[in-house]
Parts: structure tokens; sequence; C-alpha cells
């Protein structure tokens, strides 16, 4: 079978590739993490548009779309490098329609689509966009909390991706709102797959940055595209960045339509394309020879950004373990 986007999905993905490519092109990332925080105005458009509350019920206040369209949005994300808190404040809400009462989710999801940012994270890791989120999602060992900015201590805190800021945060004992855990499974399994998508749209913007400068840059008289060693990292490049996307949309499909499948899809789409953002970006830099290892390059914002995303919600030798056991698990069924 053909996976093919709808049109309203295709239209999805070519307003955010038009709007993304004019308010958050290299310059404004570059302007954006220089600056040690988040494009305010650019957030403020995306709110406007309703993205953040893309795949939220409609019942809770949302858009009402699923799965596959919040993928198709956080690849285009990922292709800008976007410094915007749209995905934590998505994964987030994945997190809270899951796995909190309708009355607290509806408060929730009525605040994101009125502006407000939330973020989502484990208490004592970085959390990307708590420094600023309305709300903050803590996970725990067997579930999780949502709780109100002013209930939660936040340091800022600098990590390796400064157009993603991120905060420490300090949770007082049996605050906020305490989370169904297997709600909370489940949604970090969706949020899973919209950061995979996140991370196939980096690649993506990577090979395209390196294709278009090994055809440009000379060497020996001839474009360094042509030799054969550059052909094999970009050919690699690649099948690592399909390899993924494949896996993403799959996994995004079946988080709506077959959720029987979640646990397993996300997994899969989760650890292809953490290794394939990190892969991929690693290989451009490379492929940019000297200049790609500069502060001058732009390659380098894609480089912090797939390696933030590969390790949030699970790094790839995580998800390779949750499969090994859901796997095992089907064996011993039909043993």
């Amino acid at each position: 079978m053909r996976f093919g986007l709808s049109d309203e999905q295709n239209e999805i993905k070519t307003t955010a590739r038009a709007l993304l490519d004019q308010r958050s092109n290299m310059a404004a990332v570059r302007a954006a993490s220089e600056a040690g925080g988040v494009d305010e105005s650019l957030w403020a458009e995306l709110s406007e548009l309703g993205w953040p509350t893309i795949a939220a019920p409609e019942n809770h206040g949302g858009q009402g779309l699923g799965l596959v369209e919040l993928a198709v949005l956080s690849e285009e994300l990922g292709y800008a490098c976007a410094p915007a808190p749209l995905l934590s404040t998505a994964c987030a809400l994945e997190l809270v329609v899951a796995g909190a009462d309708p009355a607290a989710a509806q408060q929730v999801v009525a605040d994101i689509a009125g502006g407000a940012s939330a973020a989502v994270g484990a208490a004592g890791s970085a959390i990307a966009g708590a420094d600023a989120a309305g709300w903050i999602v803590v996970l725990e060992d067997g579930g999780g909390r949502l709780l109100d900015r002013s209930m939660v201590g936040v340091e800022p805190i600098e990590t390796i991706d400064p157009g993603r800021p991120a905060g420490l945060v300090t949770v007082p004992p049996d605050a906020g709102i305490a989370l169904d855990a297997a709600g909370v499974t489940v949604g970090s399994q969706r949020a899973a797959i919209a950061v995979a998508a996140e991370l196939v749209g980096v690649g993506q913007r990577a090979l395209d940055m390196t294709l278009a400068y090994v055809k440009e840059r000379q060497q020996f008289g001839k474009a360094v595209g042509s030799y054969q060693a550059v052909q094999h990292k970009c050919v690699g490049m690649l099948n690592a960045v399909e390899g993924a996307r494949s896996a993403v949309y799959y996994a995004a499909w079946a988080a709506d339509a077959e959720p029987e499948l979640l646990a397993e899809a996300s997994a899969l789409a989760k650890a292809a394309a953490s290794d394939a953002g990190r892969q991929a970006t690693a290989d451009a830099i490379q492929a940019h020879g000297g200049i790609g290892f500069t502060w001058e390059a732009d390659v380098h914002w894609l480089y912090k950004r797939a390696q933030m995303s590969a390790a949030w919600f699970g790094a790839a030798g995580t998800h390779r373990a949750t499969l090994a056991q859901l796997l095992r698990a089907r064996v011993a069924v039909h043993a």
C-alpha cells in the first residue's frame, strides 16, 4: 500500500513551508538563537493560526485533526528549525488530553488556544520551554502531574540548542493535578511520534543544504559532489531520512486508525528518526568540509536541534529496547 497525504494535509504542509520560509529562515533562526530565546512574534503568529492545538479534540476546544496532521506540521517546524515552543506545547497537550480529566484538559486547551505555551518533561531534567510555559507536565514513575507555572520553580539553564530554551523544574510535593498513568503512557507515545516527525524535517533540511553546497563547492576544478565518497555520504543521508519518514507517518496513522499498534509503531518511529536526525546533521557538517565546523555555517543549528530532539521522549536505544520487549511478548503469545 502506498501512503500519501490528503489534500487537506498537503495544504497544511504547503502553508507551513511558505510561512516558515518567510518567518523562520536561517537568518531568523540565527538571530533568535544568538539572542538566547524564542521568536515571540513567530509564536504569536503560529498561535493565531491554531496550530498548537491542531491535534486536540474539538470537544476540548482544539482543531480536532489527527496525529498525521501534527506530524506534517512538526516536520515543517523541524525543516525550518523554528525557534518557537509549538512542538513542546503540542506534546504537552497530548499528555493532558490522554491523562487529565476532561475539565482540566479543556482549561489547558483553551489557554493554549489563547496564546499560552506548555512544556513537558521529567522533574530534574532539562524541560524545553519550561521557563516561559503557562502549563507544565512533569513526568514521574507511574504517571505524571499537570501544574500551573505559578506552582513550580524553574531554573533556566543553557543547552546545546539555544533556539529551544529549557529549565530545571522544582515541584512541591503533591502539587498540581495527577494524570492517569495509562493516559500518560499513550500521550508519551503519541508525543514521541511528533518529535520523530520534527527530526525527519531536520534531517531533510540538512540533506537539502548539503546537496546545494556540494553542487556549488569546487575542488580540484570540479564540484565536490562529483566525487564518489561525497555521493555515498549523501545517499546514506537520504536512506536514513526516507526510512525514518516512512516509520513516522506509519506511526502517526496507526496512532489514530489502529491504536493497538501505537506502542510498537511509536518506538519504531522514534528510534529510526533519532538515529536519522543525528546521522544526517553530523554528515552534513562533514560534507560541508572546514566551513561546516564554524559558527558561521548554518548547519550547526540543525545539528544542535537534532541532538536535543533525539533524546526527547526517549533516545533510540531506549525505543529499540521497547521494541525488543514487545516482540518478545508477541513471540511468547504465539509460542
